[in-house]
């Protein structure tokens, strides 16, 4: 199982990324798959996650300014992130899992910086 995460980079205040999170049709199909993300010196915490079906639970800080979608002929999971902020700043995961919010399978990670 291999997810591929892309889209990191540096934005400004109020601008807006979508990462990528390539996965192979095997997890699409039967996995969920969630966004994390960890700041230095922070915990890990857990922004969006979409089960198999399609559909999608939020944890409850990330609400408003984070969406999560897929794109099955690209074997995409996408994140996309609005009206960013500083302390949005993190290295952004993807991960996959049996479980929703599980964490069998992840991503190398991808940095977003957002400037002030």
């Amino acid at each position: 199982v291999q997810l591929v995460e892309s889209g990191g980079g540096v934005v400004q205040y109020g601008g807006s990324l979508r990462l990528s999170c390539a996965a192979s049709t095997l997890i699409l199909d039967y996995y969920h798959v969630a966004w994390f993300r960890q700041a230095p010196g922070k915990a890990r915490e857990g922004i969006l996650c979409m089960t198999s079906n399609g559909s999608s639970t939020y944890a409850d800080s990330m609400k408003g300014r984070f969406t999560i979608s897929r794109d099955n002929a690209k074997k995409r999971v996408h994140l996309q992130m609005n009206s960013l902020k500083p302390e949005d700043t993190a290295v952004y995961y993807c991960a996959a899992d049996r479980a929703s919010w599980g964490t069998e399978f992840w991503g190398q990670g991808t940095q977003v910086t957002v400037s002030s």
